[in-house]
């Protein structure tokens, strides 16, 4: 049938069923009052009238049909009621049938009216019984709240869900033993892992959006212990979308155990010195340069440049950003970084007000075994962005630096520190132009960053490959550490290195272990977790400041400042012109240079040509 047509067809499948509740309430009315006939014709035109005129003034065929709720019942209540007070003021002025008989009429016809409207949620509830063993998912339900209430509906009303609810659990002990919807509340957290038993529960869904991280924290470690699938209602603004609840579940993500708040940014702070700015972004096809997109979108600017070498994730970003933001004024353009001319032709062009620098080649291991290849595009390609955003005005440079750049153990993370030295360096001798680095950890779900990896190894049926068991990490997600860059630039003055607070650090075995209990599976019995052992360049555990640099605080408690470091600038630019001298050479071992320019650099042995998908920088 042709939607258009489903409408007007259920309203007058509607409008029939509310007239033979209006003569079978009349009929049952007569019969039981056989005595009095006077005038019933009258009443009978006067009743129908003001029912259809309640009903519409109502909008009772404006409601859901057949899936009746407690605001249809409020609804349908009041209408009838109206039509009450209409027929009694009639009876009491102009007599037109017995008291008995108005009353038994009005109270049959709201009964046969709530019967009709209701049988179809009767009827699916009784079928989704009959099927509940047979088809249908068993879950648990935590969270007993209005959101999990409407959880609990869409599950019971809906054609299209294949989810049975078996049992509510929630911490509000006056809850428990109650039920909601005919959903038993079975207790406390404490008891998940007897009631999914009891329960035979097959899925858990949390549904307590304004849980605190802890919370959820705590919730998502006891689901990862039972080892069932889980999926999580995101937060309390999706309620405010008028979106189905059922339809914003998604599945329980690694951001959900770190147990942390999330990280509050000062947006007006970033709206003044974003809105009206011609604002460049180099790498913004990736992953945090697309994010810094997003971002810097949504503040007005008054045109955003995006620059990288692949051409797919521009593209990406480009089409997504032209949906979502119809009246940016948007310029997307392919070139490399390492490529000085092309760069400089970017901003001659453009003449972009700020400037971040997020392209750079990242991946650890491929970056050891081609260290001429990083050391072109993270030292000169930043070198190449930042003299241009010098001698064409910019007003502020703001680059995405590493944890790795710390003490570094690897070329990638050495060069990172290099490209701080260079920002530093024109920060020192460039009037006009304030120049800023933002050092920061690993960013959940980035390209190439291990949880999507465990994904694709838990998908796959493992085994999830861990380098080593006591290694950790600091992780943030992509939108937070977008959202701390662009306050960071809020708050440059020049030459500072700004450190973000990475919250704890998070030992890699557990999250492998989490997301395959999260999956539904056990550890090293349905997934197996290997050791590979540590990677070249890689640490056990990254540093995100240098011993001799100090910390002070800012506005934002997750933003601090380390303080520049003094550096011999002759001896740095000497070094500079000599890497560029061999870089083209991959035979030329540019190491030696490297350790001179960062001291700290503690070289790794070169690894054979293949290697694993490596560890990799979050810009």
């Amino acid at each position: 049938m042709y939607p258009s047509l489903k409408r007007p067809i259920k309203i007058l499948v509607l409008i029939l069923l509310d007239v033979a509740s209006f003569f079978a309430a009349l009929a049952a009315s007569v019969l039981l009052t056989p005595a009095y006939f006077r005038d019933r014709l009258v009443f009978l035109l006067i009743a129908f009238c003001t029912a259809a005129v309640s009903f519409v003034v109502g909008q009772l065929y404006r409601l859901p049909v057949f899936t009746a709720g407690f605001a249809e019942l409020v609804r349908i209540t009041c209408s009838v009621m109206g039509m009450s007070v209409i027929l009694i003021l009639i009876q009491a002025v102009f007599s037109v049938t017995t008291w008995i008989e108005l009353w038994l009429f009005l109270l049959f016809f709201f009964y046969f009216v709530l019967c009709c409207r209701f049988s179809g949620r009767v009827w699916r509830s009784l079928r989704y019984r009959q099927q509940a063993y047979k088809k249908y998912v068993r879950v648990m339900i935590v969270g007993g709240g209005d959101a999990g209430t409407s959880v609990i509906r869409e599950m019971k009303t809906s054609k299209k869900t294949h989810y049975l609810p078996v049992c509510v659990i929630d911490d509000d002990k006056n809850k428990w033993y109650q039920r909601i919807m005919d959903v038993p509340v079975a207790g406390g957290r404490t008891r998940m892992a007897e009631m999914a038993v009891k329960y035979n529960v097959a899925e858990i869904f949390i549904t307590i959006p304004s849980a605190t991280p802890a919370a959820v924290q705590d919730i998502c470690g006891i689901c990862a212990r039972i080892g069932l699938p889980v999926r999580i209602l995101p937060g309390v603004y999706e309620m405010l979308t008028g979106k189905p609840m059922l339809g914003q579940m998604r599945d329980v993500d690694v951001s959900d155990l770190l147990g942390r708040a999330p990280v509050k940014v000062d947006y007006d702070a970033v709206c003044a010195y974003v809105r009206g700015r011609r604002v460049l972004v180099t790498g913004g096809g990736g992953s945090i340069g697309s994010e810094l997109c997003r971002q810097i979108a949504a503040h007005d600017p008054a045109r955003l440049v995006i620059f990288d070498i692949y051409e797919n994730n521009a593209y990406d970003i480009q089409m997504e950003l032209r949906h979502d933001y119809p009246a940016l004024d948007l310029q997307v353009l392919i070139g490399s970084v390492r490529d000085e001319k092309r760069v400089r032709e970017v901003f001659e062009a453009e003449r972009p007000e700020l400037v971040f620098h997020a392209a750079a080649h990242k991946h650890v291991p491929l970056m050891e075994v081609s260290p001429n290849e990083a050391v072109k595009n993270n030292v000169f390609g930043t070198y190449n962005v930042a003299k241009a955003a010098g001698d064409f005005g910019t007003a502020r440079f703001v680059m995405i630096s590493t944890d790795k750049a710390v003490n570094p153990t690897n070329v990638m993370g050495a060069t990172k520190r290099i490209c701080e030295m260079i920002i530093q360096y024109f920060a020192r001798h460039t009037k006009g132009t304030e120049y800023v680095a933002v050092r920061f950890g690993n960013v959940l779900g980035s390209n190439g960053s291990v949880i999507p990896l465990f994904k694709k190894q838990i998908a796959a049926g493992g085994p999830v490959t861990v380098t080593h068991p006591d290694i950790i990490r600091y992780f943030m997600t992509i939108p937070e550490a977008a959202a701390l860059v662009l306050q960071a630039g809020a708050y440059a003055k020049g030459g500072e290195i700004f450190v973000l607070d990475m919250g704890k650090p998070v030992r890699i075995l557990d999250l492998a272990e989490n997301l395959i209990r999260l999956s539904g599976f056990k550890p090293y019995e349905d997934i197996k977790i290997e050791f590979t052992g540590l990677r070249p360049g890689e640490k056990l555990y990254e540093e995100l400041l240098m011993d001799e640099e100090g910390l002070q605080s800012t506005a934002n408690q997750k933003i601090h400042i380390g303080r520049p470091l003094s550096f011999d600038e002759a001896e740095f630019l000497s070094v500079l012109e000599q890497l560029r001298a061999q870089m083209d050479d991959d035979k030329n071992d540019l190491k030696p240079l490297i350790k001179r320019l960062v001291p700290t650099f503690r070289q790794a042995p070169t690894p054979p040509a293949a290697d694993r998908t490596g560890d990799q920088d979050p810009s």
